[in-house]
């Protein structure tokens, strides 16, 4: 199943922006030799759930920070290890990743705190502690959903969207 539907131009603009820096400026592009979920690597996964958040919350029409939101779902799992392999450092990774994920995403960046929010707490309720913010549920959301197509093999943002970004 591939999402037919496109962001607003201004959406977009910020949306394709961001990549942009976040790819010229950190180790993100080293994320796509990670697998995340079934076929689709961490890169590839970090990617479809900026979109699908930023979908999400065009279709419902919310008044959000909608950098911070991009920002902190680009970087929802900045964590820079194939969590596949044993190792006793991936050890409960669905646990123990989020945090991984800020320590490596505020070496790279100066976060504010709904973007801190957004990587540390989107396991919930895998982790105990909701997120802080409507633009930490949206991403939250938007991570289920994905991972759970993901899973099965069937991305939802298509290969040929995420091309434009390689």
């Amino acid at each position: 199943m591939q999402i037919n539907y496109r962001l607003s131009q201004e959406h977009e603009e910020l949306f394709l922006t961001q990549i942009r820096i976040i790819n010229d400026t950190s180790r993100f592009p080293e994320s796509r030799q990670y697998i995340q979920h079934g076929i689709t690597s961490v890169y590839q996964h970090s990617i479809s759930v900026a979109y699908v958040s930023c979908l999400l919350a065009e279709h419902l029409k919310l008044k959000i920070d909608w950098l911070s939101m991009i920002r902190g779902a680009l970087l929802h799992d900045y964590f820079l290890y194939d969590w596949h392999e044993k190792d006793a450092g991936h050890r409960l990774h669905g646990f123990h990743h989020p945090a991984r994920a800020l320590k490596n995403a505020r070496e790279d960046f100066t976060l504010n705190d709904t973007e801190t929010f957004i990587i540390l707490r989107h396991m919930f309720p895998l982790t105990p502690i909701p997120p802080a913010s409507i633009e930490g549920w949206i991403v939250c959301f938007a991570d289920k959903i994905c991972s759970s197509f993901e899973t099965f093999h069937q991305p939802l943002v298509g290969a040929g969207y995420l091309s434009i970004m390689s």
